[in-house]
């Protein structure tokens, strides 16, 4: 059975529920049909088609894997790196990456990379994770090339350079990955191996933006609240936010405070902007986060009253959200 027949019974197993196509293809893959063993797998893995079943997921990608099937074997590495199915086992991963990669498989070859570059069940390696990141981008593999422009942007296994970043990181953003399409539109912003284009740099993040991408979110409610590269508009700014917000972002909870603290595009509201503040120094207690300062500063002008209160909105934005809280607070 060739792939694209083993595709078509998969898809038509999942996509269509076709009882006779889920039960050829697990014929062919009980014969030791390579092809359909990773489909079948795949399925497993997924849930698609039939349970998920992470344990059948893994019998499966072996079979597939041990004849040489490449997917397969980057998928099994996969498994092993997650553990799903199996107890985590980074060098078992590596392993298998290997395997794959050797046969020129790119998500395999990104995924070696990736182990090379964080250190995971090998020394890190940035030279070994550039190398690999190369070899998947130039099969056209966005991850890869979005991953391959962090090492130029970062100076890791390179030297810095800054007009390869940006080379790469728009191959893969031109292929509609969100991650590159936002470092793309920081680059624009901060005229790194580009002119300075704050245009550019709007239309860069809200294409990553409207896909929910939150860095990207947040990025574009800074240029709206800014007024840099759009005129300033408070109200965008607060849509943005809100979105990032809601997805945990902790700059953009406190960028929103700010907004309720100074009435800017909202209703001035002590209480919001303490719960939010709180909310963000919870999520992210670091320095670089401004939000625990911003909460004692605002706390310094409020009554207890209030304070009691904006404990209280914190615990509802934990409870059912944050953009939900807010809308029923009053």
């Amino acid at each position: 059975m060739t792939s694209d027949q083993a595709l078509a019974l998969a898809k038509s197993a999942y996509l269509q529920k076709d009882a006779a196509a889920l039960a050829q293809l697990q014929t062919a893959a009980q014969s030791g049909d390579a092809n359909a063993q990773f489909w079948l797998g795949l399925m497993y893995s997924s849930g698609q088609g039939v349970p998920q079943d992470y344990a059948q997921a893994i019998s499966w990608y072996r079979k597939a894997a041990e004849q040489g099937e490449a997917h397969a074997q980057n998928n099994l590495g996969t498994m092993y790196d997650n553990g799903q199915g199996v107890p985590q086992d980074y060098a078992q991963a590596i392993s298998w990456y290997r395997k794959a990669a050797a046969q020129g498989e790119a998500h395999a070859q990104n995924n070696l990379g990736f182990m090379y570059s964080s250190g995971r069940g090998v020394p890190q390696d940035y030279a070994q994770a550039i190398s690999w990141y190369r070899k998947a981008a130039a099969q056209g593999y966005a991850l890869a090339q979005c991953n391959l422009g962090l090492m130029y942007s970062s100076g890791q296994g390179v030297p810095q350079n800054y007009a390869q970043a940006l080379s790469w990181f728009r191959k893969a953003a031109e292929q509609g990955y969100v991650a590159a399409q936002n470092n793309l539109g920081v680059m624009y912003e901060h005229g790194q191996g580009v002119p300075q284009d704050y245009a550019q740099a709007i239309s860069w993040y809200r294409k990553a933006a409207e896909q929910g991408y939150v860095a990207a979110q947040f990025n574009l409610g800074l240029m709206y609240s800014s007024g840099q590269g759009v005129p300033q508009d408070y109200a965008q700014a607060i849509s943005w936010y809100r979105k990032a917000a809601a997805q945990g972002e902790a700059h953009a909870q406190n960028n929103l405070g700010f907004m309720y603290e100074y009435g800017q595009g909202v209703p001035q509201d002590y209480v919001i902007a303490y719960a939010l503040f709180n909310l963000s120094a919870t999520g992210d207690p670091s320095s670089d986060n401004p939000a625990t300062n911003n909460r004692s500063k605002l706390a310094a002008r409020m009554t207890p009253q209030q304070i009691a209160a904006g404990q209280e909105l914190t615990q509802r934005m934990l409870k059912i959200g944050v953009l939900k809280a807010i809308d029923s607070w009053r």
